[in-house]
C-alpha cells in the first residue's frame, strides 16, 4: 500500500533545478526538468553521497563523491564510478552497479506529491 506525501511546491523549482525533502522513508532528491517532477532516494547506492549537491543535466544526475550517474526517470544507472581503467573495475568488482530508487511523482493544486 503507498501513501502519497508533500515533498514541495510547485513554484519552488525552477526548470533544471533539484532539491532535497525529508519524507517519512527518508532524504529524496526531487528535480524538475520542464514540465515535469521526478523524485528518487537523495543517497547514491555507491557510497552515499547526497545526489542533491550533485549535477543535473536534463533528467541525468551526477553523484559530487565519485561521479556515478543515474537517470531520474527509472533510476537505471548511466554510468558507474567516474573514470576507466584498474581502478574502476576493481571498484566495480567491490561494489557492483545498483540501480537508483525513484518514486511515482503527481501534482495537484500546486502541492508535488510522491507516491511512497
Amino acid at each position: 500500500m503507498s501513501n502519497l506525501v508533500e515533498a514541495g511546491k510547485t513554484g519552488e523549482l525552477e526548470d533544471g533545478a533539484m532539491k532535497h525533502a525529508p519524507t517519512p522513508r527518508g532524504e529524496i532528491i526531487l528535480a524538475r526538468v520542464g514540465d515535469k517532477y521526478y523524485a528518487a532516494d537523495n543517497r547514491c547506492p555507491h557510497l552515499g553521497g547526497r545526489l542533491s549537491q550533485g549535477k543535473l543535466e536534463g533528467t541525468v544526475v551526477t553523484c559530487p563523491l565519485h561521479g556515478s550517474r543515474f537517470d531520474l526517470k527509472d533510476g537505471k544507472v548511466v554510468r558507474w564510478l567516474k573514470g576507466t581503467g584498474l581502478m574502476s573495475k576493481v571498484s566495480q568488482a567491490i561494489k557492483s552497479p545498483k540501480t537508483l530508487t525513484t518514486y511515482q511523482v503527481q501534482v495537484k493544486d500546486g502541492q508535488i506529491l510522491i507516491e511512497i
